[in-house]
């Protein structure tokens, strides 16, 4: 069975991984689109929005390539799917990316809200889930198979899945800007005892790459 992952999520030096004010304008709240400096230059990237003849290579795109392989679902909080808050008013929202999302497969969407499923180009369907994030994580198991899934966020719906020990790995790209405020990850997380350590560490001229595991089922202290 694969594994549930986070992989190419943007932290500041403050441990923010989103801006405060999120809208049309600032998808990542403000500031937030700075947090990924690092991965709009690399050729994954670039390949995804253009031709990619232009796109990096290295360390950076190393890690955003890695960020797509093997996976066979994604789960995603409301947030992280668009501005659009309360009820859903209509069917019109259907994310930010436009008519071929980068994903190409399944993606869980968490909400509180009911909606129906939202088939787009390029094999992305959305399902959104009101059952909460057990529900969504076993729906995704079973569309995903033997691959793995990525845990993509926002915020809130990362440490919901890591305060219950069901994360497996996390790619952290820690982005040497300062926020200040919005989102922030870590506070009020004690990650040693919910039984993570740091595994891997390398870093590029924009952002320094660390892979936090998931070894031990020691809960104490948590």
């Amino acid at each position: 069975m694969g594994k549930l992952s986070v992989r190419c999520f943007s932290i500041s030096l403050d441990g923010y991984g989103a801006g405060p004010n999120q809208d049309m304008n600032n998808p990542l709240g403000a500031g937030g689109m700075q947090l990924h400096n690092w991965f709009f230059p690399t050729r994954t990237f670039q390949n995804m929005h253009g031709d990619g003849k232009d796109g990096t290579t290295g360390l950076d795109d190393h890690y955003a390539r890695l960020g797509f392989e093997n996976i066979g679902a994604w789960i995603l909080g409301r947030n992280m799917f668009g501005p659009v808050r309360g009820a859903w008013p209509d069917e019109s929202w259907k994310g930010w990316w436009g008519n071929n999302p980068p994903y190409h497969v399944p993606v869980f969407v968490l909400t509180h809200h009911p909606r129906k499923s939202i088939k787009m180009e390029g094999d992305t369907t959305f399902h959104f889930v009101t059952e909460g994030y057990e529900t969504a994580l076993k729906l995704a198991k079973e569309a995903a198979g033997h691959k793995d899934i990525r845990l993509g966020g926002g915020v809130n719906t990362i440490r919901q899945y890591l305060q219950a020990k069901l994360v497996d790995e996390i790619h952290l790209a820690l982005a040497p800007v300062l926020l200040g405020s919005g989102e922030n990850l870590l506070i009020g997380l004690n990650l040693p005892a919910l039984g993570y350590q740091v595994t891997r560490r390398e870093a590029s001229e924009a952002a320094t790459h660390i892979t936090v595991t998931r070894t031990s089922t020691n809960t104490k202290g948590a």
